[in-house]
């Protein structure tokens, strides 16, 4: 009886949300995949159990049970961003050096065709499931280009103030929320219309380079390049807070099991771990030392682990002799 209590007790420890005096990550292990080139954006397909890392002209698929790479999606040049819709079993890519977007089959991994966009340099990049379509950022256009995720037929140019650096969707509210890096602003877009509806400043966050969201709270968690993380009330802009971060973010992830927010600063080589307290109070509970140039990160909201790509290199690339890998730290 005291042994299957212990076990019972043990078992709700694991699966239960953490409070911020329990977070500590550590350094679990490191995935070997070579080469030096630039890297961007990870994302993580939970239920599909992979992860997805751009690596300069291809896309490293990785195993998240086995923490070990099993494919690879190539011919992408320049890759930047990637999203996926579980419903069509396709993902799509942002191709910026040939300012395209790869259509995906998730099964083979194979290129199906490939979308010429609107705007030169593609770069972060979201899935919109009620209407099925794709949205590409384009850096250097200065606009998003949506096309259809069935057909590649493009839908609609949707001009933006400024450069766009990285995007979330909120798919019941229909709006999509990107990053005006030049601007020091948030852009709102209305996903039925493909009109921008709002404006936001990110003040005192400036040149906003990175974002992840809390749905439920509906709070938006800015990095920024003055080493600020800027929390923003996704339904009217209002500011509530902002909390020191590292230098160099350029990728901010949300666990909304732990309610934990994670930025990986690349420049300082640290990821700082902010919890939610509530949706008005933020708690800096660990600054774990990563590595120099870890500065994309994603996070796996079944077993909570975070992984980190780096090459120990600039922002850009790893110099001659050094190995891009996929970090991994776990609780």
């Amino acid at each position: 009886m005291i042994k299957n209590i212990l076990a019972a007790t043990l078992c709700v420890l694991v699966i239960g949300p953490l409070h911020g005096a329990d977070i500590s990550y550590h350094f679990i292990k490191e995935i070997p995949i070579g080469g030096d080139m630039g890297w961007d954006y990870m994302v993580i397909d939970a239920q599909g159990r992979h992860l997805y890392a751009s690596h300069y002209s291809r896309y490293e698929v990785i195993d998240l049970d086995k923490d070990a790479v099993i494919g690879a999606i190539t011919n992408t040049p320049g890759c930047h961003g990637f999203t996926f819709a579980s419903d069509l079993k396709r993902g799509f890519t942002s191709n910026g050096q040939e300012s395209k977007s790869s259509i995906i089959d998730l099964e083979s991994l194979k290129t199906l065709s490939k979308v010429a966009v609107t705007g030169e340099k593609p770069d972060s990049i979201v899935y919109e499931p009620k209407n099925q379509e794709v949205y590409t950022f384009n850096g250097k256009g200065h606009n998003v280009t949506v096309y259809k995720a069935n057909s590649g037929d493009v839908t609609a140019t949707i001009p933006l103030p400024g450069k766009p650096e990285f995007v979330q969707l909120d798919a019941d509210a229909g709006m999509i929320y990107v990053n005006i890096e030049d601007k020091n602003e948030i852009a709102v877009i209305n996903t039925q219309t493909h009109q921008i509806v709002n404006t936001w400043p990110v003040a005192p966050g400036e040149a906003p380079g990175s974002m992840a969201i809390d749905l439920v709270n509906h709070r938006l968690f800015i990095g920024c390049d003055n080493k600020t993380m800027v929390v923003m009330d996704s339904t009217n802009g209002k500011v509530i807070t902002s909390v020191p971060i590292g230098e160099g973010v350029d990728a901010t992830v949300f666990d909304p099991v732990n309610q934990l927010i994670f930025s990986a600063c690349g420049k300082d080589g640290v990821c700082v771990i902010v919890h939610e307290d509530d949706p008005d109070h933020y708690t800096t509970v660990q600054t774990l030392a990563t590595a120099h140039s870890a500065r994309t990160i994603a996070v796996d909201p079944t077993t909570h682990k975070i992984y980190l790509s780096s090459g120990e290199g600039d922002k850009n690339s790893a110099p001659s002799g050094q190995k891009f890998r996929i970090l991994v730290y776990g609780l």
